[in-house]
């Protein structure tokens, strides 16, 4: 384990010492003489309180168990040193890393970038634009005559009309003339947002760039977002291999006339449709907004509907057949609800470039960085075009010890900085001025590590982030632990895992079930006619050209392997060969022919396999923590827990 790594954790562990014995120095249990204090114990519980689905977590003795079998598993993990693996170093730092950028951010401009990205994900722009293809690192030359193309291409295009143009000059390749239909807020690159939502509706815009090229853009039309619905919907798919199944779009046909003669459209979706998902919940989806839904026909069939209540006629996706119903609908969500998500997207957008120049200012003023640097001209005098071959290197004589910038109490010397001219000399483009090289240079560098310092001193000034880092610690150890000692073994025992199967073989069995036809119907009446028709052996076909017509549909069959869970049976529906009894089931009635009672079998190993690796890694774990409770002695101190009761209760 290196030096720095041994630091931050010993610092981090006396800030959890320091925090817990100064509001309550009380020691709760201990681990082996490992104190664990009453302060930390009940700031976890109050942490994850809220999040415990299962009430017998809440009760503190039960939580207090976990508790201390969490921190038997975190004691066995150093003790085999799980702590000093590579792996665990690295991803602990790069989790460091990234948790730090939430707590050193500039707050305020962050802020106005959520609301901004609020007001362009509520609006929607409709937009066409041209580009003039060039790359990123383009030579001057280049870059100006791709500019001064745009320019002619702006004239052009406000005097003949901007589509005109557009399609006259698209090639695909070196200009691109493209109608991009309506986009809210993050669909785009952000100065192409920029541009588009900061443009008039009839105008065109000035030119910009972007990481593509030079663009102008043609607002076309501007509008709200078209919000939020929520549908139900029944489906039906194609199922292959299946020769005696219906083709699909005659079921939904089928469906859709019961609809039409007044029947209940959960009730046929929990029946018919072959969303396994939604089906039990009537064909209910979670809401969405436009995008999120994979499929144009089926979102703009939801959209399309006005009122709620309203059904779609049958139409066909990438998925199968379906038929929507519309249940809610509701413009975008406020701002605050909306808030969180917006700031992730804004830190993963180009916006973020925004955020950390923000944040650099705020760190060259708190540890008094000037924004001019003399030193800068000893580099400058020192390239040579050496440089744009990728060759160069630091001269004989280099000043390598002397000072160039200190950031707290870290000095950064000239071979820092010019050690990092060599390492990023490869992309420089040929024929670049030498001042504005070294100083774009000398801004990245000094931005980085001033990031870099405040970052590896940040659990030492945030006590809150040292908390989370030393919850992420733990649970990284704690993941390295089952793996290695649960997770990873129970797959490789084999010949545990069959002793364990053989003497649990009762829990693996597949439940008893039937083969059988469920008829469908709303009317009574319709379902005795078919149960007669049943008995006399006539084909489904016969039956359904019989009860059916084109214009209405009183009976659907659903034929399948059912066990006692299948949404067509009815619940404690008794499985005996032969036609049953009439059945209200999902405001509708059923009817039952079972072809062949399927006794309950005992499935193989290999059958259940998946199941039994599971259960075994349970039973494993419960053996192995009882070897860890033998192997380090806990010791509680009942005064402090009745402490913690009375607190708890008194909350």
């Amino acid at each position: 384990m290196n030096y720095k790594y041994l630091i931050i954790l010993f610092f981090s562990a006396a800030i959890f010492n320091v925090y817990g014995q100064s509001t309550k120095e009380e020691v709760l249990f201990s681990v082996d003489d490992e104190p664990v204090y009453v302060s930390e114990f009940l700031r976890v519980y109050n942490k994850n309180l809220d999040l415990v689905q299962d009430e017998s977590q809440k009760d503190v003795d039960e939580y207090l168990s976990l508790f201390t079998n969490y921190k038997l598993k975190l004691k066995e993990a150093k003790a085999l040193e799980l702590q000093e693996k590579p792996t665990y170093i690295r991803e602990l730092d790069t989790y460091k890393k990234q948790l730090a950028k939430s707590f050193i951010s500039d707050s305020k401009v962050t802020d106005a970038l959520v609301q901004e990205a609020y007001e362009r994900i509520s609006n929607d722009v409709k937009a066409s634009h041209i580009l003039i293809k060039i790359p990123e690192n383009a030579n001057p030359k280049d870059t100006l005559a791709a500019y001064n193309s745009i320019i002619k291409l702006r004239e052009r295009a406000l005097k003949e009309g901007f589509e005109k143009v557009r399609k006259e000059v698209h090639n695909g390749q070196t200009v691109y003339g493209e109608d991009l239909g309506y986009f809210s807020g993050f669909r785009m690159v952000y100065a192409f947002e920029n541009a588009a939502f900061n443009t008039k509706s009839g105008a065109v815009s000035q030119p910009f760039r972007t990481q593509f090229g030079y663009h102008i853009v043609y607002v076309q039309d501007k509008r709200k977002s078209r919000g939020e619905r929520t549908v139900a919907h029944i489906m039906v798919v194609e199922k292959p291999g299946d020769s005696l199944a219906e083709k699909p779009e005659d079921r939904i046909q089928d469906i859709y006339k019961k609809l039409n003669q007044g029947e209940d459209f959960e009730a046929l979706a929990k029946q018919f449709s072959d969303d396994g998902n939604s089906a039990p919940n009537g064909g209910k989806l979670a809401p969405f907004s436009g995008g999120q839904i994979n499929s144009e026909e089926f979102e703009n069939t939801a959209f399309g509907l006005k009122e709620i209540g309203d059904v779609s006629k049958p139409f066909k996706s990438t998925y199968g057949w379906h038929i929507v119903k519309l249940l809610g609908k509701k413009s975008i969500a406020s701002y605050e609800e909306m808030k969180p998500e917006l700031e992730q997207k804004v830190k993963r957008d180009e916006r973020s470039k925004l955020i950390d120049e923000a944040l650099y200012a705020k760190l060259k003023a708190k540890y008094n960085i000037s924004e001019e640097n003399p030193a800068l001209a000893y580099f400058v005098s020192i390239l040579n075009e050496d440089y744009f071959k990728n060759t160069w290197q630091l001269p004989k004589g280099f000043t390598a010890e002397k000072p160039l910038v200190k950031i707290g109490n870290k000095q950064l010397t000239y071979k820092d900085f010019g050690d990092y001219l060599v390492s990023v000399q490869r992309n420089t483009a040929a024929n670049s001025n030498f001042k504005t090289l070294v100083s774009k240079h000398y801004n990245t560098f000094l931005n980085t590590n001033l990031v870099t310092y405040q970052e590896d001193n940040l659990e030492n000034e945030n006590e809150e982030f040292a908390n989370v880092v030393a919850e992420y610690r733990d649970g990284l150890l704690l993941f390295d632990l089952m793996e290695t000692t649960i997770w990873n073994t129970a797959k490789t025992d084999s010949l545990e895992i069959e002793n364990y199967y053989n003497s649990n073989k009762i829990k693996y069995t597949t439940p008893k079930r039937i083969d059988a036809v469920v008829a469908s119907s709303k009317d009574q009446k319709t379902l005795k006619k078919v149960a007669k028709l049943l008995k006399k052996g006539m084909a489904l076909p016969q039956i359904k050209g019989l009860i059916n017509s084109n214009n209405k549909i009183d009976v659907i069959f659903t034929v399948d392997t059912m066990d006692a869970t299948h949404q067509a049976l009815p619940k404690a529906f008794e499985f005996k060969k032969g036609i049953s009894k009439i059945y209200n089931h999902n405001n509708a009635f059923v009817l039952v022919q079972v072809k062949e009672v399927l006794p309950e079998t005992q499935k193989t190993l290999e059958e259940a396999k998946g199941l039994i690796i599971s259960d075994y890694q349970t039973y494993k774990e419960e053996k192995w923590l009882k070897e860890l409770a033998d192997k380090y002695k806990v010791v509680l101190n009942q005064e402090a827990l009745k402490s913690v009761k009375a607190q708890i209760k008194n909350q």
